[in-house]
Formats: structure tokens, C-alpha cells, sequence
């Protein structure tokens, strides 16, 4: 099993954190990461009308953030949040963000996601 690049437990910033939850689709990811725990990519993002090259671009940003942690099997990537890591540097920020989203959630569509 190898790993791709991702920042470090001390490398990772708030502003990549706050930057990476900021958009729509990436916030819905990380819901879903929650949900599921780890899964392979395309399992997770199956489910939202973003095109397969968009979708990548949006689990990289979480990634090079440090808001998930992706690993290779293979051909395929498995991914999963790191919440214990961001629990220690930002705790409870992840919870605030899903919270609030739960409270009011945005359906991701392809009429409100920009690509990159």
C-alpha cells in the first residue's frame, strides 16, 4: 500500500482547513466521509452530479489541506477523514461545520458547482 502526497499533522493550516470546507461539494464529501468512515473515492463521489475530473479536483484540495488522508490500493484510492488530526490542532471545528451544515444543507447539483 502507498501513499500520496499530504501534509503532515503539523503542517496542516486552518485557512487550508477553512478554505477546503468552504465549497459545496467538498463540504458534502466530508459528510459523507463522516457517515462512511473510509471508503474508495468513487464510491463516495458516485452519488453527486460532478463530473469524475471535477470531483478529483475537489478530493486533492481536501487532501493537500490535510482535512483528508488518501491512500492507494492498487488502482484505486481509499480515503478518509482526519478527524483525530484536526480534532487535536482545531477542536471541534469539524463538528461545528457538519453541524451547521446538517442544520442547513445546500443540495449539490450540477446548476451550483463550479468546476475548476
Amino acid at each position: 500500500m502507498r501513499e500520496v502526497s499530504q501534509p503532515a499533522t503539523e503542517a496542516i493550516r486552518l485557512v487550508d482547513v477553512l478554505r477546503a470546507l468552504a465549497d459545496p461539494v467538498r463540504l458534502e464529501l466530508v459528510q459523507r466521509l463522516d457517515r462512511m468512515g473510509e471508503d474508495a473515492c468513487n464510491a463516495i463521489g458516485g452519488e453527486i452530479d460532478v463530473h469524475q475530473t471535477t470531483l478529483s479536483h475537489h478530493y486533492r484540495v481536501l487532501r493537500e489541506a490535510g482535512v483528508t488522508w488518501t491512500t492507494v490500493q492498487g488502482r484505486s484510492r481509499l480515503v478518509r477523514l482526519r478527524r483525530n488530526d484536526l480534532d487535536t490542532l482545531f477542536p471541534g471545528l469539524l463538528d461545528s461545520v457538519l453541524n451547521a451544515r446538517r442544520r442547513t444543507p445546500d443540495t449539490v447539483t450540477t446548476s451550483t458547482v463550479e468546476t475548476p
